[in-house]
């Protein structure tokens, strides 16, 4: 089973289209790490990737990067290929 976490907030469009195009990829459940509603995640988020936007995705413990990253993922047909390890 595919883990996949997601650092995101309440408001985020760019983490609804994720989480959209990982459901049309089969993934049932994604561990939501909200940020807006616990500060010190966020320091951890930027600790782990560098980065200060949100979503930040992790799929079976490889960073993937935000929603950009994994559309670009998906387009180059490697987002199967790591889903399905």
């Amino acid at each position: 089973m595919n883990k996949v976490i997601m650092y995101c907030t309440e408001v985020c469009p760019y983490c609804v289209r994720a989480e959209h195009l990982l459901q049309r990829k089969g993934i049932k459940e994604i561990e939501k790490i909200r940020i807006d509603l616990h500060p010190e995640k966020r320091e951890a988020m930027i600790q782990q990737t560098g980065r200060r936007t949100v979503p930040q995705i992790y799929i079976n413990g490889e960073h993937v990067g935000g929603y950009d990253d994994m559309a670009a993922l998906d387009r180059a047909g490697k987002l199967d290929v790591m889903l399905n390890k």
